[in-house]
Order: C-alpha cells, then structure tokens, then sequence
C-alpha cells in the first residue's frame, strides 16, 4: 500500500492527491489518502473522499506520498514514528528543502512507487525534558528541538558531554539535526549542514552576547541546555514546531542520536547543494 498525505490547507480540493490516486491505481498499487493538519469530515476535505488515519496504515505501507511543505512532511513523519517507511514530498509549500519533487513531476510517483529511487537517511535527535532528576516527556526530532522564551530573555547554558560550551541571555537555543539545519536554526544564524551528515547544531536565538556562536557536534555527543533564572519569566519547549511544552526554572532539555532514522526518497533530480543555491539566492 501507498499512502498519499496531502496538506488540504495547500492541495486545493486535493486535486493534486486525486492525481496521485490516479495515477497510481491504473499501475496497480494500492493508495491509502491520510491528510495531515485535518480530523475526519473536515469541511477541507472534499465530500465523498474516503480518507484513513496515516497511524493506521503506516505499518503496511511500502511508500508514504507526502503533498505540501517541509511542515507537512515533519509532521507525517511524527505520525509513523520508529517506523522507517519512506517518504516522498511533493513541495507545496514556500522552501521546500525536505521535498523531492514539484507538482509538475507528479508523475515520476509512479517510478517511485516501483522502487526506482535512492534512499537518503536522515538522522533524528532523542529529546528529554529532566524535571527534579525525572524524564517529564521524551520525543524524537526530524529537524530540531527549541528552548524559547515566550516574549521573554532566558539564561541558557548549554553542555557537551558534561563539559559546558556556552552560557547566555536570549530569546533561546536551537538543538537542530542536519536536516533541520534549514529551518529554523540557519535563520538563526546556523550553519548549512548537508542533510545526510550525522551532527547536531547548536544555535543561540537572539543572544545578548557578541561571543555566542554555533556549535556543530558530532553524532556520538550529548547535548545537556538548561533554563535558568527564569524568575516569573516564561519559556517553552518545542519539538519539530509541535508539542509546546511550558519551562520551569532550571528544567534540563537533553538531546543526543536516536536510534531511530528517517528515510526520505531521492528521485535524483537535483543535488542538494543546487536546492540550496536556488532556494537561498
């Protein structure tokens, strides 16, 4: 099976899905349509389209169609968790860094659906909020994790393995995967890291220090970022812009390498680096 996960808020009418349906169908393959960002009867979602929970189907899927932007596809991928099923974006959205394909190369889903792709293996972040000594919450990250103050300047300070790298007033700190290297952390003055390198970035949002700078760490280290001072100011984390989770003073935000990886579909149209220069220039 074949799930296609389109963004209806993008996909109008879901015109490009019934395309894909199409398409795929008179090849013979089995389509599921999951819609992210939509509940059942939807008023998004058009009448008479039968539509199915992408945590239902997932375990039988051999491909996941994901039509809209890298947020679509961030969040079909926190859908399929420790699943390793691989996706395919079709970019809807404004970037598109995640996406592989555009609409007018909707048919080459067909090929992909056949297996006719490379696999590009993307490395995930293990993320725990330690509250008293205790794991309050655990996630998995695709792209990054996010301590930021609501509004507010927070301390931060920040540790590798134990050893502190950097202790700072700011809006906030990014805990960021290569592939999430452009997103929100370049926009913070991060670098650009190719998607299938094994590395965390550690990025300041806004410091209020000249010296506070990025850090790129190996895939083996673990990142220790601690709120301190808050003193009635309010902070939260966020993982993958999802689960919004309030801050308490001196809550330990720990980040290192999941065992887990996401495996996205390279059609080999273009190099990364050619995605980069188009969609930064």
């Amino acid at each position: 099976m074949i799930a296609i996960c389109p963004n209806p808020f993008r996909d109008a009418e879901l015109n490009i899905t019934r395309q894909a349906v199409k398409l795929l169908n008179e090849a013979g393959f089995e389509t599921a349509v999951c819609p992210v960002f939509a509940e059942e009867n939807d008023p998004v979602i058009p009448e008479k389209m039968e539509t199915q929970r992408l945590g239902d189907v997932a375990r039988d899927c051999t491909l996941i169609i994901v039509i809209g932007g890298d947020g679509t596809i961030l969040a079909a991928s926190r859908q399929i968790k420790g699943l390793e099923v691989p996706l395919l974006g079709v970019n809807l959205g404004t970037k598109g860094f995640m996406t592989t394909l555009e609409p007018e190369d909707i048919c080459l889903i067909v090929k992909a659906a056949k297996g006719e792709y490379r696999i590009s293996k993307r490395m995930m972040l293990d993320v725990s909020l330690i509250r008293d000594g205790r794991a309050i919450y655990t996630d998995y990250a695709l792209n990054d994790a996010v301590v930021h103050g609501y509004g507010d300047c927070v301390k931060i300070s920040a540790w590798c393995d134990g050893e502190r790298i950097t202790s700072f007033s700011g809006d906030g700190v990014i805990i960021s995967t290569a592939t999430g290297s452009t997103g929100y952390s370049m926009s913070a003055g991060g670098p650009i890291v190719e998607p299938e390198a094994d590395a965390m970035i550690l990025s300041p949002i806004c410091a209020h220090m000249m010296s506070a700078r990025s850090f790129v760490l190996g895939p083996g280290r673990r990142i220790s970022v601690k709120t301190e001072k808050l003193h009635g100011r309010r902070a939260y984390l966020s993982v993958d812009g999802n689960s919004v989770i309030d801050l308490a003073n001196g809550d330990m935000l720990v980040a290192e390498k999941s065992e887990h990886s996401t495996l996205m579909v390279d059609m080999g149209l273009k190099s990364f680096y050619e995605l980069a220069y188009e969609k930064l220039t």
